[in-house]
Order: C-alpha cells, then structure tokens, then sequence
C-alpha cells in the first residue's frame, strides 16, 4: 500500500468510527505497529541489534497484510469490509 492508500483508509475509519469502534481501534493499532517498525529500524541497525530486525520489517509490512486478508476473507464471506471501497488503486 503507498501513503495515499494508508491516508484514503485512515479518513474512511474516521468518518464511520461511530459505527464501527472495534474496527477504527484495530485500524488504528495497526498504523501504530507500522510506525513503530519503521521508527524501529534505524534503531536497530546503530545498534547493531540484528536478532529484533526482522520484527520491524515484518511491522512495516503490516498495514498490506492487513488489507490483503481482509480483502480475502470479504471475498470468502467470513467477513464483511466495507472500507475495500476506499483504498483505490493509484
């Protein structure tokens, strides 16, 4: 996901945050973990920290893991997303 996505799904989160809290909470969190992967990674490397690198790596990729297997198992219907709508193609 580039920026622009993250950004179209973080408005749409707050726009129905009402409707759906559990949802906007779990959104939230995720960018929290996304942050904190990329925050995480200099501070790794000046540290020479290289056993905890792959977890911010792997943190970094979270928001696209996270919209990938909401979008799989909303085309199962395990599970009804109504934000795939928001995250567009750019």
């Amino acid at each position: 996901m580039n920026l622009q996505q993250l950004h179209d799904l973080k408005l749409w989160h707050d726009a129905h945050g009402n409707d759906q809290p559990l949802e906007h909470a779990l959104y939230n969190g995720v960018l929290a973990a996304w942050v904190c992967g990329w925050l995480m990674l200099p501070l790794l490397l000046a540290l020479d920290a290289w056993l905890l690198t792959p977890a911010s790596l792997v943190l970094t990729l979270l928001p696209e893991s996270y919209h990938h297997l909401r979008a799989q198992l909303h085309r199962r219907g395990l599970l009804r997303c109504d934000w795939l709508v928001a995250v567009r193609d750019y």
